[in-house]
Formats: structure tokens, sequence, C-alpha cells
């Protein structure tokens, strides 16, 4: 008998996941996070209680969450740590938020969809009591850097290609549990929230003159899943170099989470005077804010890879080769050529869609070199932590407006390519020397494991 029977009704959740969890008496029976798990991400139906020791498998992406009407279903809070941490005077806290969120916070407090509130969130967080707010877009940037040279190293070499992102903890972890013969294929690079958190216990310590001890590191995110990815022991590489075995993320923070805090605290956020991150460590390019796309990581990583190929930025009418990877479609494909080489790419979100692809990919059917996968659709825009839009059409209005908007700031921006960004420039000057060095190697690429056991039962 499984313990789950009680609860047939909703999708099992284990009781010690790190990103949700349910009470059931808000459970109406409505079976809308079964249909979630089911047709959006591919895991529920794909496993046997039975026959893998009552393991109730989950990539902890959060879309039972968005499909809950009734708020039985929600991500294991962080709130009340983070809290403890700001009050506590020993403490340094410094919040990092993904690009994403600044897209998604303003439908908490009556914006129209995809409006970008960045600097009014950067003011409310600074109202909380945080001494310290980062851009995750500069994480992205490095991740870029460090991304496009694992590219092209795997092309000249002819190994292990595709290679696939690794961005999105969801995806990862359903690659380790689905597909672990192709774990090697995974981009060896930690996330840009893993990479920019290892940093800030190492260069940023370093460079402030701050014991890394006393960094309490928080993570915004629109993803339920960097919860779990925090608690990743191969990602702790910052605090493990000063002998200390803990994470180098503290917590993480839901877009819905950090509304919750605004509120509680009575800021009125829609009048805030919008206020900057902090410059150091604390700011991305162009490049690093499309992440929140899907088909964003792609095109920054291409447009980088071009460079350390060919010298110089793309012209103008060469960025239309990149458009294909742009969109809602669930499958983009594009041909894209670098240094004499076409590279066949390709960029797909939704797990279930997503594993459909791969299958292809794994006969034969399909090939490529380089593929983007997120296991959300609409990639981190439509994110298992935003704020939840319950309607079916607003709630696909809601991800092209995101979308948009993300396209809109990268636009914008002063700095469009990662590999201009001068704060990166001076990071592999001062610290790293050079994408895929030693050091590089230590402090942001990762390892992977095969987590098949999670659906057939350990032997």
């Amino acid at each position: 008998m499984s313990k789950f029977d009680s609860v047939k009704h909703r999708i099992p959740i284990n009781d010690d996941n790190p990103s949700i969890m349910c009470n059931d008496e808000l459970c109406k029976k409505c079976q809308l996070c079964k249909k979630a798990c089911t047709n959006i991400i591919g895991v529920l139906g794909s496993y046997n209680l039975d026959t893998n020791g009552d393991n109730a498998v989950c990539i902890n992406c959060g879309q039972c969450i968005n499909a809950c009407p009734f708020n039985a279903l929600r991500e294991v809070s962080s709130i009340e740590v983070v809290k403890e941490a700001i009050n506590n005077p020993d403490k340094k806290v410094i919040f990092m938020t993904a690009p994403a969120v600044r897209v998604s916070l303003g439908d908490a407090f009556g914006y129209p969809s995809g409006t970008n509130v960045q600097g009014q969130m950067v003011a409310a967080i600074r109202r909380l009591g945080v001494d310290t707010v980062m851009d995750v877009t500069f994480g992205a940037d490095l991740t870029i850097m460090e991304e496009a040279s694992e590219l092209l190293e795997r092309i000249k070499e002819n190994k292990h290609l595709p290679m696939f992102t690794s961005c999105c903890p969801g995806w990862v972890k359903f690659c380790e549990m689905y597909f672990p013969n192709l774990i090697n294929n995974l981009s060896s690079c930690k996330s840009p929230i893993a990479m920019q958190a290892t940093l800030v216990k190492t260069y940023y310590a370093e460079k402030m003159g701050l014991d890394p001890k006393k960094l309490f590191v928080v993570s915004v995110a629109p993803c339920t899943a960097k919860k779990a990815e925090a608690k990743r022991p191969e990602l702790w590489a910052g605090m493990r170099s000063h002998g200390v075995e803990a994470p180098d993320c503290d917590a993480s923070l839901t877009t819905r989470e950090l509304a919750q805090m605004i509120k509680e605290a009575n800021i009125d956020f829609n009048n805030l005077e919008p206020e900057h991150y902090d410059p150091f460590m604390g700011r991305g390019t162009g490049s690093g804010i499309i992440f929140g796309n899907t088909g964003g990581v792609m095109e920054a990583a291409l447009r980088t890879a071009f460079y350390l190929v060919e010298g110089r930025n793309m012209r103008d009418e060469e960025v239309p080769e990149f458009w294909p990877v742009r969109g809602l479609d669930f499958l983009k494909e594009a041909e894209v050529k670098i240094g004499g080489k076409k590279l066949k790419v390709a960029v797909v979100h939704q797990m279930s869609e997503a594993k459909k692809v791969i299958e292809q990919i794994i006969s034969g059917e399909r090939h490529y070199d380089f593929v983007e996968v997120m296991a959300c659709q609409g990639g981190c825009a439509g994110g298992g932590g935003q704020i939840k839009i319950l309607k079916k059409p607003l709630q696909e209005e809601a991800k092209i407006n995101r979308n948009n908007s993300i396209y809109e700031i990268e636009k914008k921006s002063r700095i469009r390519f990662c590999h201009d960004n001068p704060e990166i420039k001076n990071l592999y000057f001062d610290y790293l020397n050079a994408p895929l060095s030693h050091k590089s190697h230590e402090l942001l690429h990762t390892t992977f494991e095969d987590k098949s056991y999670e659906i057939n039962g350990k032997n």
C-alpha cells in the first residue's frame, strides 16, 4: 500500500520536497495539478509508486502550484529564514534577482502584465532591510562566457554533442532521472544564480574585505526549482574553498514570496522612486536579460561564440539569423554560420514537449550541435514561482507580454553582448584568468549524476 493512497486526487509530494508542499485542508480535489504534471511536464504517469520505492518523482518546477486555484499547493517558504538573516546584525544580506522577476512582480501590485518594475523592485528590496541588491544578469553574462567557450571546445574536439544547456534546474533533474546517458552532453556550467552566489562568497568577499561566513545570499527567481538547486552540494564550491560545507546560495525566494514580503512590510510599492542595482557584480548586459525567455540562452551564447571565433560582434544584417530562436513555438530551430562552419541549433521549452524532441535526438531522427531546454512554457518568464494568473487566456497573454518586455529591455540596454561587460572583463583579468581556466572550472562548473533510481527504484 502506498503512503500516497489517501491523496489520489492530487499529485503525490514527498515530505522532504525542498520546493513544493500541500495543505490538504485547502485542496478541493479539482485534479488540475495532476493535469499540469502529466501534460505540461510529463512526469506524473511516467513512474510507478509500487516499483520505485513509493517515491513521488518531482523536478521541482512548480507548474502544479501555478495550476492550483485554491493555494493548496505552494512553494516551501523561505521567508522566515530570510527575515531572520535580515534582522541578524552579524549578517550582511545580499539579494540577487533573476531577469524574469522584474516583468512579473508588477502583476502583484496592479500593473499590466509584463510591466518592467525593476527600479521599484530594487527600491522595495532595500526597504526590507537588505544590504546589497545585485542583478543576476551579471551571472548570466558570466555563464555565457563559460558556456560559449565550452561549446566551441566541444565542437573542435567533436565530443559530447549535442551540448545541452544546464541553466534550468528542472530540466537538469529531468535529464538526470530520465536521460542519464545524456549527462555528459549537459554543459558543465552552473546556472547564473549558482555562479554568482559562488563568486559572492569568494571574489566579492575578497574584494570587499568581508567574511564569507557572514554573508547571506538570497536569490529571487521565477522558479521553485531554485530552492532544490541551492541544496545541491556540488554547487557549494565557494564556501567549500573556505573549508565550510554550506550552500553558496543560502536561500531562494520566488517572485510570489518577494511580493508577499513587500506587502507584509507595508511598503507602498506603486509610489516608490526607482533605484539602481548596486554596481559591483550587480549589473549585466542585454544578452544576460534575455535569459528570462525561452531562446534567450541560445541567442546570448551564439552571439558570444560568434565573437570568440570571428573577433567581432555580429553586424545588424547578421542578427536575423537568430530570430528563429525567439518566440513561443515549442520547438525552434536555426542554422548559424560561425567561423565558416554551420551549426544547427534548437530551442525547446515545456518539459513534455522537450522530452519528445530529446527522444528524437537519441533515435537519430533529429541532429543538432547545441540545444537549449527550459522546463517551463515560455522559459523563466513562465516559471513556477511567478505571480499566479489562473484564467487561461490571461495566463497566455502574460507569458507573451513578459517575453516581449524582456526583449524591449534588451533592445534598450547600453551594452548588449556578454563579452562587452567591463565587469566581466575585470573579473577574468583580476581573478579567473580566462573562460575554462582551472579556477573557472573549480568555481563555475559542476557535475551531474545518474538519478534514474528515482524512476526505477534503488537496486
